[in-house]
């Protein structure tokens, strides 16, 4: 898949994780101002009605401070996932949704377990090993920048904390490692430049053309180019003409050497009167 599909901006790198926020905001309010058993629905483990806390329970926090800790890494996460994972994205949030979720039910303590923690925990596990596998630039520089932000996480993934629901993160860190190995095969390749590839010729590379044995460079190849074209008609004709000359001397009979010499006044007597008696 190319890096196109993948690093490209649009609105829904933005709307998505705002309607996200909105969404459990909105919830929120509705659990404080109207119908506080909204609190309740969160996951139950081993409980068929817990269940519906799979779905829910990202939805659903305890007090303002619980769900102001997870908004900002949640938008941000979900950010960076539709603009680098684009044509993944809904499937790690909602598969990761329902995996995270459904590990929990299925390891976590007897309890009431909210929140949107284990869904950030599946972005920040998955956005990590995900720029790992991918070893390219931009996605192993994205996986530091996590590993800045919300390395730390990784300590509450252990029941260190009472009232945390460790079991939900531990959840979400799996399905994230998981995730990135599935979707393996949809990870952005390095850019191969023309002069990588096994079929590259340096002789047909139009810039390399410009420079010459010497490694000047050439400002305007076409000048440079009649140049060359000069020289070599002009070799050529050369050429032409010694087979010409060969030619001739090969089929113009036997060789034939002319000596001139200079009459002295007794030679021309002498020839006069050789004349004369002829003459006669």
């Amino acid at each position: 898949m190319s890096n196109q599909q993948h690093f490209k901006y649009s609105t829904s790198v933005v709307a998505y994780p705002i309607f996200f926020l909105m969404l459990i905001w909105i919830v929120f309010w509705l659990q404080v101002r109207f119908f506080p058993i909204i609190k309740t629905w969160g996951i139950v483990p081993e409980t068929l009605i817990g269940l519906r806390g799979i779905v829910l329970s990202p939805l659903i926090h305890s007090n303002i401070e619980h769900i102001y800790h997870n908004s900002i890494p949640l938008v941000i996460l979900t950010m960076a996932l539709f603009y680098f994972y684009r044509p993944i994205a809904w499937k790690v949030l909602l598969y990761g949704i329902l995996l995270s979720g459904l590990i929990t039910w299925t390891i976590g303590r007897p309890s009431n377990h909210i929140g949107a923690s284990g869904l950030i925990y599946v972005l920040v596990s998955f956005i990590f090993f995900k720029g790992i596998f991918a070893k390219h630039f931009r996605l192993v520089a994205l996986s530091l920048m996590i590993i800045f932000l919300y390395g730390s996480m990784i300590w509450y993934v252990l029941p260190i904390k009472d009232g945390m629901s460790w079991e939900g993160h531990l959840g979400g860190f799996i399905t994230g490692l998981l995730f990135a190995i599935i979707f393996r095969k949809a990870i952005a390749k390095p850019e191969r430049y023309v002069w990588q590839e096994p079929q590259y010729n340096e002789d047909d590379d139009p810039f390399l053309r410009h420079f010459d044995e010497n490694g000047n460079f050439i400002e305007n190849l076409e000048l440079e180019r009649d140049d060359e074209i000069k020289v070599e008609d002009e070799i050529e004709n050369e050429n032409e003409v010694e087979d010409d000359i060969e030619n001739d001397e090969k089929y113009s009979g036997p060789k034939v050497n002319y000596i001139y010499k200079e009459n002295t006044e007794k030679d021309i007597t002498i020839n006069s009167k050789y004349s004369d008696i002829v003459l006669k």
